[in-house]
């Protein structure tokens, strides 16, 4: 295995895997993992970034100044392999840029840092997107992917497990159809009084989508117990999913979204994409801390 890069706090530890600059492994401060294991048999994710897309296109492709590119669902970032910047016992940097195959996906020279970094018991991950072009405006999207242990290893049930809201989100979901696009119409919002209990058959139909999300927190846990805190500023969009029966639950702010189903625009048109200006850069930012 490409070794792991590993930081720590007194209250919590991280591994990061170069590939993808994914964290790796989340662990409390005696030891209990808070993150899924990545088990290949069931999905073999544990917290991939998605860049410079989020979602899924239509047809795998996309429209950019009357020229056509392929690009996979959640982009190409995920299966590169990251630089290793600096590291200390606390923090480390991971960067990729771009090359003369990812131009082939994407006809931007970029820069992508991801940087964690642990403070008492919040693990902060914030990644930089560049536009290193002279001339012309950058289309990105991204979104944080990590999946966190369902159940906790707290000792309560699966069904003891719930997302609870800063704010009460009453707003409507979306969901996607078949092929991963956004369906036009809009759904109820399964969060009643701030709370949304998980349970399998919400995820029947693949993730839910908050794409008018209000809080910049909440809280994943058990009713009693130690929760894991989230903390989203700037990240306009987002997902909740699972595969339904697995033991994790993705818990995912986004920049961005799938493309709307009939979308066939171009790329900088795509609703929910951040439009960098030539030498430009965007942060986007997610925080989880553990909460006792």
């Amino acid at each position: 295995m490409t070794d792991l890069t590993t930081i720590a706090s007194e209250s919590l530890s991280a591994d990061i895997h170069p590939l993808g600059a994914q964290l790796f492994a989340l662990r409390d401060g005696a030891g209990h993992d808070l993150q899924w294991n990545g088990d290949p048999a069931v999905w073999k994710g544990r917290a991939p970034i998605l860049f410079p897309i989020v979602g899924a296109l239509a047809g795998n492709q996309y429209r950019l100044d009357g020229q056509t590119f392929a690009l996979p669902r959640h982009g190409f970032a995920r299966d590169r392999l990251f630089a290793l910047v600096e590291a200390t016992a606390a923090s480390a940097l991971f960067r990729l840029r771009w090359d003369d195959e990812s131009l082939k996906l994407y006809p931007f020279r970029f820069e992508l840092d991801l940087r964690f970094s642990l403070e008492g018991a919040t693990l902060h991950m914030v990644a930089t997107a560049r536009n290193l072009e002279g001339d012309k405006t950058m289309p990105a999207s991204f979104g944080f992917h990590p999946a966190l242990c369902w159940p906790l290893p707290y000792g309560q049930p699966r069904k003891a497990h719930a997302l609870t809201f800063e704010k009460s989100e009453s707003a409507p979901v979306r969901r996607l159809n078949d092929q991963g696009l956004l369906l036009p119409a809009t759904f109820d919002t399964p969060v009643a009084s701030h709370s949304l209990p998980l349970r399998d058959d919400l995820f029947a139909g693949d993730a839910i989508i908050f794409d008018a999300i209000t809080s910049r927190s909440l809280r994943y846990g058990a009713d009693t117990g130690p929760q894991i805190e989230f903390a989203f500023p700037g990240m306009p969009q987002l997902g909740v999913w699972t595969k339904p029966g697995a033991d994790f639950v993705c818990i995912e702010p986004w920049h961005g979204f799938a493309d709307p189903e009939g979308f066939d625009g171009d790329l900088r048109d795509k609703p929910g994409m951040a439009l960098l200006p030539p030498g430009g850069s965007k942060d986007f930012a997610l925080s989880m801390s553990w909460r006792p």
